[in-house]
């Protein structure tokens, strides 16, 4: 097992080869892209760690004719047909860049990054300065792009520039790699930039449009932005999405792959764990797991065998989506938001071209954006009961248990926001005096509101009832959470010497929710909860009794 060497974060195709760690083949991906001659510019869209900075990377190695890479693609797949390989390998000039670090506050800052981005890519191509066949005006544009005083208009007609140059200088078209074309667009609307982004970035994009020194171009991004918007007047363009057939085993692992790399690795006993926790993606008609979960878990187990599961595809984005659905008052979602933490499936139109400035216009581009960022998947077609979907209607549920945490951890936080906003005056005036009719109301209407996680068990309504007391100024302590073998809930006005103890049941029915507060008073009595408070020095102390049956609240005051 200790042979093994899993590249955790490595991107760099030739680094990964070179350097003996492990790889799973997708070099056919290459002869897949090149089957169709026709289409000149392909973008592929995947969520977010599943192989897309890889692929690029494989792809530039393969096509540069400033590189020799025979040794790179040796036993890979692609290798096996020689006379492709002929054709294309090594053929070709390349440009390949990435626009992932084009982030900024304002729009000043974001641009500042995306000339540095633009500089760097010129830096590396400055070769073309000695050719004869580049003349002195084009020579001060490459000195002025490299050393970022270039215009803005010279900033975004920089590629068609480039791709005209290295054409000139090899007598070969160029093949283009754009890695993650839409981070500049993401990162400008939630930053409050977008049309002055989208104006950069639909200048740049024009590179594709009637370009004779384009021979090729792949495109990668977490979603097929609306032709229209950016892509105008591109003719020549083909999107391949999580939707399609064509690319679809190319990105995320196979279960054979995962099979075969827990067979290399000795890890063969974790095959249902990892099937649980990173698998249950449906792309196209392939079924697939999240590499990055995958890598990273397998490195743990080879590392320490008693590792458990964790949540590494949580940690790449501040999954700030779900929260967004979520606070949107005029979406009524808490009911669908139930039936996929229960594991179930809802059926929603998904439209897949879209804009970043009008993503939260609608609840039907909110699941949109779910399902092609991968916190949704589709059902199989097959799978799904009942009626059939209407055209352009998706059964979408929850992949795994990784994704689960996080949508669970994101309604908790969800709640706990809007609780900590809300007016909760009424709720401890009546908690201070022990009004049981009063909460009764108060807490059965904040229930009504929450979104359940827990099929209504016992820890849920803890959960829920801790929450609704937190971040108010007083202490609240739950034994239940904590572990110490109770589950009483205390409340405590160390000001006014003055606490709350609770005792939450869950009953089986309605009809057995009094009797479930009788029993939550009794045990309050039996262990003597009150007089232990008392004895800490406070002088007035409101005994509840809780029963709570799904949505349904019942309080009940002791005497």
């Amino acid at each position: 097992m200790s042979g093994v060497n899993i590249p955790i974060g490595r991107s760099d195709f030739a680094d990964i080869r070179r350097n003996g760690y492990y790889y799973i083949d997708k070099s056919n991906l290459i002869k897949e892209l090149l089957r169709t001659n026709g289409i000149q510019v392909t973008l592929i869209t995947r969520p977010r760690r599943f192989g897309k900075t890889l692929a690029m990377s494989m792809l530039s190695e393969f096509f540069d004719i400033r590189k020799d890479s025979r040794e790179l693609f040796d036993g890979l797949a692609v290798s096996e047909d020689e006379k492709f390989c002929g054709m294309w390998r090594n053929q070709f000039p390349v440009l390949f860049l990435s626009f992932k670090s084009v982030d900024g506050l304002v729009f000043e800052k974001a641009n500042a990054r995306l000339k540095s981005v633009i500089a760097q890519l010129f830096q590396e191509h400055l070769y073309l300065m000695d050719s004869d066949k580049i003349n002195v005006y084009e020579r001060e544009v490459i000195n002025r792009l490299a050393a970022k005083t270039a215009s803005q208009d010279e900033v975004e007609d920089s590629l068609r520039i480039l791709t005209k140059m290295m054409a000139a200088y090899y007598e070969k078209p160029v093949i283009l790699l754009i890695d993650e074309y839409d981070v500049p667009l993401a990162k400008a609307s939630e930053n409050g930039y977008y049309k002055e982004m989208l104006d950069v970035m639909k200048g740049i994009l024009q590179v594709f449009k009637d370009n004779i020194f384009l021979k090729y171009a792949v495109m990668t991004g977490c979603l097929r932005i609306a032709k229209e918007s950016i892509f105008t007047g591109t003719n020549n363009f083909v999107s391949d999405t999580i939707s399609d057939t064509r690319l679809n085993e190319y990105f995320g692992f196979t279960q054979e792959e995962v099979d075969r790399l827990l067979d290399d690795t000795g890890l063969q006993s974790f095959e249902e764990e990892l099937r649980e926790w990173y698998d249950g993606y449906h792309f196209g008609d392939v079924d697939v797991y999240c590499p990055w979960d995958v890598m990273n878990h397998v490195q743990r187990l080879l590392l320490s065998p008693d590792s458990a599961p964790e949540n590494y595809w949580e940690n790449t984005s501040d999954n700030a989506v779900i929260r967004t659905f979520l606070r949107r008052t005029d979406f009524d979602v808490n009911e669908k938001f139930e039936i996929l933490l229960a594991g179930d499936c809802i059926k929603e139109p998904v439209e897949e071209n879209l804009t970043y400035d009008v993503l939260e216009s609608s609840e039907e581009n909110l699941w949109s954006i779910l399902y092609m960022t991968g916190y949704l998947t589709r059902v199989c077609p097959k799978d799904v009961s009942g009626q059939g979907l209407l055209p352009g209607w998706y059964a979408l549920k929850i992949p795994n248990k990784e994704v689960m945490g996080i949508f669970k951890k994101s309604v908790k936080a969800w709640f706990t926001e809007i609780t900590v906003e809300r007016d909760r005056q009424e709720l401890f005036l009546a908690l201070w005096d022990g009004d049981a009719e009063k909460l009764t109301d108060i807490i059965s209407n904040l229930l009504f509101e929450s979104i359940s996680y827990h099929d209504y068990a016992e820890s849920f309504y803890h959960a829920f009832i801790t929450g609704l007391f937190s971040n108010a100024g007083y202490r609240v302590e739950s034994n239940y959470e904590n572990g110490l073998g109770r589950s009483d809930i205390v409340v405590k006005n160390r000001k006014e010497r003055k606490a709350v103890v609770l005792e939450a049941k869950r009953a089986c029915c309605e009809e057995k929710m009094e009797k479930e507060c009788e029993e939550a008073l009794a045990q309050i009595e039996r262990n003597r909860y009150a007089e232990k408070i008392e004895y800490d020095g406070f002088r007035n102390v409101v005994k509840l009794g809780i029963a709570f049956f799904q949505k349904k609240c019942l309080v009940k005051k002791g005497r």
